[in-house]
């Protein structure tokens, strides 16, 4: 009995110190504590590490790549840029191994019987290719956020990846937060009593131009970058990181960021998709520069009456540009009939202590819980369990960035049918342009088999 108090005491002050680190209510750090408290698996054996590969070796692909080592073995590194996959190839040498080989076309890639899982880092315009090229050849993948670029991509995607049974988790990673499943969690079980409204500060886009182009360096084969997008002559700033302020090949700050924040908010709302959604653009792109909208607003309004407003806010810390004087920026507020609750990465506040510090009661509402994104990955590689962010899951949640870019480019309030997934009503035509895109020659559906 003696050694149960020391443990239990141990216990209580390893949680106590926790709390007081993460910022996280006691009862919450318990419960995540104990549940970790589990026998420990076993260390994996040599053959049970899965051959991956990383395709698209830019700064977020690497780095998600590096992460994807802990569980597996990084065998090649794919991208049309020699220069990048050199380097990333030489950053993810294990040691006592031979460094990564480099291929320039992911098809041969897919050929690999060693490669079991890819890491997807490519820009957005090349995500489904790669996901639906993984899935028709039974690799698990491992696909960087927003999952598509186009809603109809992503019921192409949801739909191949269920008939071919792969593994796939859409890279955000914000799932994988204590704070935010906790913030949702509350929401799911009214602490704020009805939920009215949630506000999401993202981070303006950038505002520049215009643009020059020029030589293509020697390293890039472009014409491959380009891929399915329409065909251009090389501009520097519409390459590599910059690649986002480009509706051609993503969405902007609404489709980047908002993969992350957008994600969180439909998580907690708890339904499919908004029934309608306006928009208000607060500056103009530069001709020649930049073609998606750096300031704007979007306001989305569900079946349920909650309304889920977006804003956009220049953070000195992302993108450039001044610090908001409020603090509120690059986080999510909810707002209910009893209160309201702040979350992002680094903190989460409530307007009454005591909406975060007294326990859910038995039998609440409990999210997936996933503690590590990348390892739940390779968790659910093994077990052929779903993942916390699934295909359908990413899809869903990449079509609320889609209908809020969608609404940005139209200039217009649209009626949104989540079942089929298409505008009705007033200006339905123009919205459901460009719920799809004609992809260029020969990089279509038939480039991946």
């Amino acid at each position: 009995m003696k050694n149960f108090h020391v443990s239990r005491r141990a216990f209580l002050r390893r949680c106590t110190t926790a709390a007081a680190v993460s910022g996280l209510p006691l009862w919450f750090v318990e419960r995540q504590l104990a549940a970790a408290e589990s026998p420990a698996p076993k260390e994996p054996a040599a053959n049970d590490r899965p051959g991956v590969a990383l395709i698209g070796a830019g700064g977020q692909g690497t780095g998600d790549a590096r992460n994807a080592a802990n569980w597996g073995d990084i065998l090649v590194v794919c991208d049309v840029d020699a220069k990048r996959a050199a380097e990333a190839a030489a950053k993810l040498k294990a040691e006592g191994k031979p460094a990564p080989e480099i291929v320039a076309d992911f098809r041969r890639v897919l050929e690999r019987k060693d490669v079991h899982a890819l890491v997807n880092g490519t820009p957005d315009h090349w995500h489904t290719l790669v996901n639906l090229g993984a899935a028709r050849a039974k690799k698990d993948v491992y696909a960087e956020k927003p999952l598509t670029l186009t809603i109809d991509e992503g019921r192409r995607l949801v739909r191949e990846v269920k008939q071919s049974g792969v593994i796939l988790q859409t890279g955000t990673q914000q799932r994988s937060s204590q704070r935010f499943r906790l913030a949702c969690e509350l929401v799911r079980n009214a602490r704020l009593g009805k939920l009215l409204s949630a506000d999401v500060w993202l981070p303006a886009g950038l505002r520049e131009g215009p643009f020059a182009s020029a030589e293509v360096p020697a390293e890039l084969n472009w014409d491959f970058w380009l891929g399915p997008a329409p065909f251009t002559a090389y501009v520097p700033q519409r390459c590599h990181r910059t690649f986002r302020f480009w509706y051609e090949y993503s969405g902007g700050t609404m489709t980047d960021w908002g993969a992350h924040h957008n994600d969180i908010a439909y998580w907690a709302i708890g339904l499919v998709a908004p029934t309608q959604v306006a928009s208000r653009v607060l500056a103009q792109p530069i001709p020649g520069g930049y073609t998606t909208f750096s300031d704007y607003e979007v306001n989305y309004t569900y079946a349920n009456g909650v309304n889920l407003n977006i804003h956009t806010t220049r953070d000195d810390s992302i993108y450039g540009g001044k610090v908001v004087a409020d603090g509120q920026r690059n986080g999510i507020r909810f707002e209910g009939t009893q209160g309201w609750l702040w979350v992002n990465r680094d903190r989460i506040v409530a307007s009454d202590p005591e909406i975060l510090k007294a326990p859910l009661p038995e039998g609440a509402v409990r999210l997936y819980e996933s503690k590590n994104h990348m390892e739940n990955f390779f968790d659910c590689v093994k077990s052929r369990k779903a993942p916390i962010c699934d295909a359908e899951t990413g899809h869903r949640s990449a079509n609320m960035c889609h209908l809020g870019a969608i609404s940005l480019r139209t200039g217009r309030t649209l009626t949104w049918d989540a079942e089929a997934e298409k505008f009705t009503g007033a200006h339905a035509a123009e919205g459901n342009a460009h719920v799809a895109r004609e992809l260029r020659a020969p990089y279509d559906y038939t480039f991946v088999g």
